[in-house]
């Protein structure tokens, strides 16, 4: 499994401002015998010891937050959000891959238990992240601020990624044998709400003005009582392949452009014309972008620093930070037929979003 991290300040921010994002990971490596379900590692993840090396397990535990600009305390809520959800995910990834001893032909019988389903697993994510929701309202009620932040959190478990979230950071999974780009969230932000209601169309939600508004968050003022406070939590499960590759995102990477107000105004003054319409295209930063960004690049480490540059060319307008994951060691994906449907809204335009909360109503 490889992995990488980086975040940025955003080029608007750089003088002076401060970064309200925080990005957790966590590998667990076991080798036993002659590899996770007799595999071999494949050449492109080889480690030196030739294409015959045994396949390892990996699990792997992740937590993205971006803590909301304005407010007291963002970059504590992001800081105590990721580090929280990413250790009690660390536990639940790492008691998933103990249990499945019979991958590595073990016949631990029931010392270990049964291996966690998807339910359970997807389970833990809620539970890791109302935890992290939990502490975010600790630290505003010791410290007498208002803090919150968005997140995505997740455990990857052999072929399989289970993971939650809650505002408008994002993930998605590029797979590099089909050139396909699925996002894998849905922003809980009133943008999304706008264009779902069809009250907006899909230029208006890549520049509209109320895209700083999220509908749900973690953490919220001290007046809060934090041993019952509950949030909730949207996750899923989809399967996983050699070629794919995982990306988590703060709403900095898509949200990128500082003059989204003057080409709104713009756009629906000229009643939504055309040419108007490609150039606000041309100014944002889409998914289709992403998707040729990642699939272009030569490694993980250059596809962070390729996705940070282009969101600071395209303006800079808040901070960003990425998670980047790909396991190699993966069955491939198959060679016929369609991939699952991934997507966790298949029809749904590109768009962009950013960090103030509102209410649900």
């Amino acid at each position: 499994m490889k992995y990488t991290t980086t975040y940025d300040v955003g080029e608007r921010k750089r003088d002076g401002g401060i970064n309200e994002d925080s990005v957790a990971v966590a590998v667990f490596e076991h080798g036993h015998r002659d590899g996770l379900g007799g595999r071999k590692r494949r050449p492109e993840t080889d480690d030196g010891r030739g294409a015959s090396a045994p396949a390892n397990r990996h699990v792997a535990a992740f937590a993205l937050a971006d803590g909301a600009g304005g407010h007291d305390a963002g970059d504590a809520a992001s800081y105590v959000a990721s580090t929280v959800a990413c250790e009690h995910l660390t536990t639940a990834a790492i008691r998933a891959a103990r249990t499945d001893a019979e991958a590595f032909g073990v016949n631990a019988g029931q010392s270990f238990g049964s291996p966690p389903d998807a339910a359970q697993i997807r389970a833990s994510v809620e539970e890791a992240v109302v935890a992290a929701h939990r502490d975010v309202l600790r630290y505003a009620r010791e410290s007498g601020t208002y803090a919150l932040t968005t997140i995505v959190a997740g455990v990857v478990v052999d072929d399989r990624l289970h993971y939650g979230w809650v505002g408008d950071s994002r993930a998605y999974v590029l797979n590099g044998a089909r050139r396909e780009l699925a996002r894998l969230t849905k922003d809980h932000a009133v943008v999304e709400q706008l264009n779902d209601a069809d009250r907006i169309d899909d230029v208006e939600a890549l520049v509209h003005p109320r895209s700083n508004e999220i509908t749900r968050a973690l953490g919220g003022s001290g007046e809060t009582d934090p041993e019952t406070a509950t949030v909730e939590v949207d996750t899923r499960s989809v399967p996983l392949y050699a070629e794919d590759v995982l990306l988590v995102t703060s709403d900095g990477l898509i949200d990128a452009q500082t003059n989204a107000p003057a080409l709104y105004e713009r756009y629906t003054g000229s009643g939504r014309d055309d040419a108007v319409a490609e150039r606000i295209r041309e100014a944002s930063v889409t998914d289709a972008e992403i998707r040729d960004r990642l699939f272009a690049a030569d490694s993980l480490d250059a596809a962070a620093a390729d996705l940070i540059d282009l969101a600071n060319d395209r303006g800079g307008k808040d901070n960003l930070s990425l998670i980047l994951l790909k396991d190699g060691s993966l069955p491939a994906t198959p060679t016929e037929g369609g991939l699952p449907v991934r997507a966790v809204d298949p029809d749904e335009p590109i768009e962009d979003r950013q960090t103030v909360v509102v209410s649900e109503e």
